[in-house]
């Protein structure tokens, strides 16, 4: 089990399960939403996440038709998105977790839209879009 949660500590939650599938994503919108060079998410089953405090606190916004990203309406943290075709899983933004969820990153996914100030340095296999295997 892994713990997480938002800057402001509003929102708290945790993982009973395994998360799998952590990928950095270089694409636009997960640089605007995390401002940041890339995103880092893994997959959890939506029945292995709870939030323990601060669901009031939780935000919806859907980015692309059919994603919906979870913010903290306080700090702006990006907590969890997911997709209305798929709600058996969350995508979990990595940089919430409290401790080690004891898995590492499998991939560099959308390249293809990486800044372009910004070189890869890892030996992590890089693709030019999504996987579809996650």
């Amino acid at each position: 089990m892994v713990t997480g949660g938002c800057h402001c500590g509003a929102i708290q939650y945790q993982v009973s399960g395994e998360i799998r599938g952590f990928m950095h994503c270089h694409c636009r919108t997960c640089r605007k939403i995390n401002g940041t060079v890339y995103g880092s998410s893994g997959m959890a089953r939506t029945s292995d996440f709870e939030i323990l405090s601060g669901a009031e606190q939780l935000t919806d916004y859907e980015s692309s038709p059919g994603k919906h990203r979870c913010f903290c309406n306080r700090c702006g943290s990006h907590i969890y998105a997911f997709y209305e075709r798929q709600q058996e899983f969350i995508v979990l933004r990595m940089g919430t977790l409290d401790g080690d969820p004891h898995v590492r990153p499998d991939a560099h996914i959308w390249v293809s839209q990486k800044a372009p100030w910004y070189e890869i340095r890892d030996d992590l296999p890089q693709f030019d879009q999504e996987l579809e295997s996650r």
